[in-house]
């Protein structure tokens, strides 16, 4: 299952690089974006991040649980008090979404020409914000 943007979980099926089989871990920790994805999804609530210090003050903790209508973010305080938020998930199943349906097919014979940018209809812009020569 695709789960990370920046392809960073491994699974070690037969526990030759963690010891344990069928443990996943961050390959390349100093990569992580901190977006939470493998959190979110972990049906065992087994990964635990390094948290924002806006979101959650030194000393605390996050946890979310996930339903199959909502994510439940649990925070607990250094003084033990807890807050939860609760947000809704996805409105199409798990897995359904086509992020490339209705684009046009990627013309690899233009990616290096910059002259091309902006010109396929596939993006727009403003382009009275830019200065005209």
């Amino acid at each position: 299952m695709y789960i990370c943007p920046h392809d960073l979980m491994l699974l070690d099926k037969d526990g030759s690089m963690t010891g344990h089989a069928m443990k996943a871990f961050n390959q390349e920790p100093e990569q992580c974006w901190e977006c939470y994805a493998c959190v979110k999804i972990c049906p065992q609530q087994a990964i635990e991040v390094r948290h924002y210090a806006d979101v959650v003050p030194l000393g605390a903790s996050v946890q979310p649980r996930r339903g199959s209508e909502s994510i439940m973010w649990t925070i607990k305080f250094r003084n033990g008090n807890r807050k939860r938020f609760e947000f809704p998930i996805r409105t199409t199943p798990e897995g359904s979404a086509e992020p490339y349906a209705n684009k046009p097919s990627a013309v690899f014979n233009e990616i290096d020409d910059h002259s091309v940018l902006f010109t396929k209809g596939t993006h727009s812009c403003d382009m009275s914000q830019f200065i005209q020569n």
